[in-house]
């Protein structure tokens, strides 16, 4: 890992994740995606991707730059701010974007990690 690397994933959600989203959270349906579905995003990259398994969550700052349209893809990027390889932790930045490059979202992530490179 160094500082820059990245990762990105593409997601559309429909009315029917929506619809599915609303039985499990208890909810109205939504008119939109909602923020904690957008937060999600981070979490997979974060888990899956860059740094990848082993990762630990600290701490997530997200701002929200308006409602996110359904059926739209959205792309949500993390990239690598910081390394402190001493503590094992690795800063980024986080956003989402729709397709005209619009900012849905951004914010900070802090995580613990394995193999972090100085």
């Amino acid at each position: 890992m160094k500082v820059g690397d990245h990762a990105e994933v593409t997601r559309i959600y429909s009315a029917a994740d929506m619809a599915e989203f609303a039985a499990l959270a208890g909810g109205a349906l939504p008119g939109h995606v909602p923020e904690p579905l957008i937060g999600a995003l981070f979490s997979y990259l974060l888990g899956v991707k860059l740094p990848g398994f082993g990762t630990n969550y600290l701490k997530q700052s997200l701002q929200f730059h308006g409602a996110a349209p359904l059926d739209t893809p959205l792309t949500a990027r993390v990239e690598i701010t910081r390394l402190r390889p001493e503590k094992h932790l690795v800063d980024l930045a986080t956003t989402v974007r729709l397709p005209d490059g619009g900012l849905c979202c951004d914010g900070r992530a802090l995580v613990l990690a394995r193999d972090v490179g100085a």
